[in-house]
């Protein structure tokens, strides 16, 4: 039911009554929260609110809310001020008003300072902004002398200093991934290796020649060689040459993050041999523990620390296949730790006499070993070439040759 403000001011307490009771709904023909007021102000004079009973208010009160449909509580907060002013008025609201420390000025100063300094962290911008004005006496630093770290960065999103600061971010390349970030698993495997490069010192002031050191996990076969410089020229064939000398079939390489084994030419090599492709994790120094150790233990302790020249280095990966390389996986024994778990769950190796045994004989104790060979290569070719001569005749043979070598290089270094 719509009826007009006019009717509604002259009702009398029994038809405004009558209006509560029933379930008529009624509208106001009013718009604006103005009018709404004035017709609750037009109505309490009319009525003569004040003269009226308790009761009779009541009355007048459930008319008003029902009729404006405003709450209860606010249409007795609009009674009360009519009772004390007469009047029904929409009071403005009141926003605290905070005075403006920070000029326009001072915003684009800041602009300026971030533009020279190629935007610094807050605490050092602060820091500039200090000494301008306490060292170097410029007055018009003197108001962000005293600023906030946190404030600057509210500064740095205000519309007036990013229409100072225009910063141009050039669209960069996306970066592709090479390499699973992850220490691998053989789970008693072979075919996992843990590749490393170690320099060989400089000389003249150039650097010297590269080794690369390849290690199973399981059963420590390793593979040395030898490379002039570690650009892909060199050592992609190097490396090619290397995996070819692991009896088994290679299952994983893991290497550091160096950028000679991260780059998309060995990953299509490994992607060619289907061998997973993993690097170390940061802070997890452990992951390629083995390879570090046997840096020390066998290229160091073989070819020394100093330098070689590049040019050498194809003398030296002769010497490491036809006999470094024979003489570690036949007849060197490597140490295989046990471990147990000692009070709380920390880990213990146990290194036991029992437990040396040469790459080859640690290959051939695994479990149905045959079938980790790779294709074509039969099992009598690899005992005929362990037995060909006993360990004792082989170091003294790659002894021999390796003091040849480097006899050759240094002297002609």
């Amino acid at each position: 039911m719509k009826i007009q403000m006019k009717n509604l001011e002259r009702l009398s307490l029994a038809e405004m009554e009558e209006f509560v009771r029933g379930n008529r709904k009624v509208t106001l023909s009013l718009e604006g929260q103005a009018a709404i007021y004035g017709f609750v102000e037009a109505l309490l004079k009319v009525q003569q609110y004040r003269r009226l009973s308790r009761g009779q208010r009541g009355v007048i009160r459930r008319f008003l809310t029902k009729v404006s449909g405003l709450s209860r509580a606010q249409m007795t907060r609009l009674i009360a001020a009519w009772m004390k002013t007469r009047q029904v008025r929409r009071r403005p609201a009141q926003r605290p008003s905070f005075p403006r420390r920070y000029s326009h000025a001072d915003v684009v100063l800041l602009a300026e300072v971030d533009a020279a300094h190629e935007e610094l962290s807050g605490p050092a911008t602060r820091r500039i902004l200090e000494r301008e004005f306490k060292v170097f006496g410029k007055s018009q630093y003197q108001t962000l002398s005293d600023i906030s770290v946190s404030h600057i960065y509210n500064l740095r999103h205000c519309q007036t200093y990013r229409r100072c600061r225009v910063r141009v971010r050039h669209t960069q390349r996306s970066q592709v991934s090479i390499a699973e970030r992850r220490k691998p698993d053989p789970q008693g495997k072979p075919g996992y290796l843990r590749v490393d490069t170690v320099p060989q010192g400089q000389h003249d002031g150039q650097p010297g020649l590269y080794h690369l050191n390849a290690i199973d996990t399981v059963t420590q076969w390793e593979i040395v060689g030898c490379v002039e410089t570690i650009s892909e020229r060199h050592l992609l064939p190097v490396l090619e040459a290397m995996l070819h000398q692991f009896p088994f079939r290679l299952l994983g390489f893991h290497c550091d993050n160096g950028s000679e084994f991260i780059n998309h030419q060995v990953a299509a090599l490994l992607n060619k041999l289907l061998v997973e492709f993993t690097k170390s994790r940061a802070y997890r120094t452990t992951d390629n523990a083995l390879v570090e150790g046997k840096n020390g233990a066998v290229v160091r302790k073989h070819i020394g620390y100093g330098p070689i020249g590049a040019q050498h280095a194809e003398a030296v990966q002769k010497f490491f296949t036809a006999h470094l390389n024979p003489y570690l996986n036949y007849h060197r024994p490597c140490g295989f730790a046990v471990v147990e778990l000692g009070a709380g769950g920390k880990k213990k190796r146990i290194y036991r006499t029992e437990d040396y045994q040469t790459p080859y004989e640690k290959l051939t104790s695994l479990a149905d070993w045959q079938q980790y060979l790779k294709a074509g290569l039969r099992p009598a070719a690899l005992q005929q070439q362990a037995r060909q001569m006993s360990d004792t005749e082989a170091a003294r043979r790659m002894k021999k040759a390796k003091l040849s070598l480097l006899e050759k290089c240094r002297g002609k270094s």
